[in-house]
């Protein structure tokens, strides 16, 4: 694979319905907006990016506030470690309503809802946005999620991922149990809809039976665009079967092109166009009026805004383990790695990127502060000088975009970095389609043709 001259790559907003943005500190920034409890706060920022062009904003989930650390919300709580998680049905609602280009994508989790549900959601979604849901898969991170849905422990990764590989055969067969052209609605006749183009799906699995169909007509995109964000081998096979969108983590540019490079080489083995796959990491942008002007706004991120606290909090949530007992200067040992459930691919990822030795301090860091993904800090022409090498040399197909603070992060780049990318013919200068999948170069989804239900057809 080699980019061709024209292409163009993809920007998506990583969001977060709270109080703060995936960067744990923004909410003390002085620029933050505190209105993530108003509609009009969503509304707002929807209306931004879509001014910016951009592919898609999706929001980042939990299911439970960070409780594992010293085994209390008192941490989560004093320091603003995202207590706040509002429910995202509503919000994507609001801005369904607000925008009317830009795609819209939430996380719902295979672990701790049912097929019905998250394949009525974003069905529904779809319809009433014109064509732009998206659906985050993800299997949930620990006990705390599953204490919320009256279970005592979280499923190991190989439960849950094959879990997961039955949920998304479920979801996407309700998708298609309406045929294109079931809706008649003739008058006349008194026939609302060709029952021969409406079916059962009568799906049974190990984890699932679904009978169907589903109550939601075939949508505009016939399924919602799917993303991913596994990282572990099993992680990175489940995207390779089912993400159109594949979201990673990767903080040097070396790292990705190798991650890039290997993922695509498993969404071919699985039989996929891997070319038909958007991979996308997380980053971040500083941008300034002046070079100086961004060193100093990044050096104000990086020292004052996230409590040390807050780091560790938000560390034992994602990897199921209170990391209260541990110093921040410990050595991550495989033991240790162990023990988790969730730290396993993020170790790897690091070690990969600093060398055999993480500290605790390094695993906090990644998840809390401005190191999770790579950081593109200068002037416009500097971050897009740096996203470009990213692109051209096939280290991603575009990126997802974290905020420092809000809306101040997004208002930069939509005001300076995308001018300088579409000036260099690597972004759109209108949307030319009306749907996610259009935006994204991706086909409508057709429907799979009928046959027997069950793990090995569906």
């Amino acid at each position: 694979m080699s980019r061709q001259p024209g292409d163009q790559l993809a920007l998506v907003a990583f969001m977060q319905a709270g109080n703060t943005s995936v960067y744990a500190g923004s909410w003390r920034h002085p620029a933050t907006e505190h209105r993530y409890l108003d509609a009009s706060y969503y509304a707002d920022l929807g209306r931004l990016l879509e001014r910016g062009l951009f592919d898609l904003m999706f929001f980042d989930d939990r299911l439970a506030m960070p409780g594992i650390h010293g085994g209390s919300v008192a941490d989560a709580v004093r320091y603003g470690a995202r207590p706040v998680k509002l429910d995202l049905s509503v919000v994507l609602g609001v801005l369904s309503q607000a925008t009317s280009r830009i795609g819209l994508g939430a996380t719902y989790s295979t672990t701790y809802h049912a097929p019905f549900h998250v394949a009525r959601t974003f069905g529904t979604l779809d319809h009433l946005s014109g064509g732009r849901a998206a659906w985050n898969v993800v299997t949930s991170v620990n006990d705390r999620e599953a204490q919320n849905f009256g279970v005592n422990q979280h499923m190991s990764p190989t439960e849950r991922y094959d879990r997961a590989d039955e949920f998304l055969e479920a979801v996407v067969g309700l998708w298609d149990t309406w045929e294109d052209g079931a809706l008649v609605r003739d008058r006349a006749s008194g026939i609302y809809a060709d029952p021969s183009k409406v079916h059962e799906l009568n799906y049974h699995g190990a984890h699932f039976d679904v009978r169907g169909p589903l109550t939601v007509p075939r949508s505009p995109q016939g399924h919602p665009v799917l993303l991913q964000a596994g990282s572990s081998g099993r992680g990175r096979d489940f995207a390779a079967r089912w993400a159109e969108l594949i979201f990673t983590g990767d903080p040097g540019i070396e790292v990705a092109r190798n991650h890039y490079a290997e993922q695509k080489a498993r969404i071919a083995e699985f039989g996929r166009d891997p070319g038909a796959v958007k991979i996308c990491p997380m980053a971040y942008t500083v941008v300034g009026e002046s070079e100086a002007h961004a060193a100093e706004r990044e050096r104000m991120f990086l020292n004052d805004l996230v409590d040390p606290m807050a780091s560790l909090t938000l560390l034992s949530e994602l990897m199921n383990y209170d990391f209260s007992a541990h110093d921040l200067d410990e050595i991550v040992t495989d033991e240790l790695v162990d023990k988790s459930t969730g730290i396993r691919g993020l170790v790897q990822n690091l070690r990969t990127h600093i060398g055999d030795t993480v500290r605790i301090r390094d695993l906090a860091g990644h998840r809390a502060t401005l190191l999770q993904g790579p950081r593109f800090v200068g002037t416009a022409t500097q971050v897009a000088d740096q996203m470009e090498e990213w692109f051209m040399t096939e280290a991603c197909d575009g990126f997802v975009l974290a905020a420092t603070h809000l809306p101040g992060s997004f208002e930069d780049v939509v005001r300076m970095v995308v001018p300088e990318l579409q000036r260099r013919g690597l972004y759109r200068t209108e949307y030319t389609g009306s749907t996610l999948r259009e935006h994204l170069g991706l086909e409508r989804s057709p429907a799979a043709p009928r046959q027997p239900a069950g793990p090995a057809h569906v």
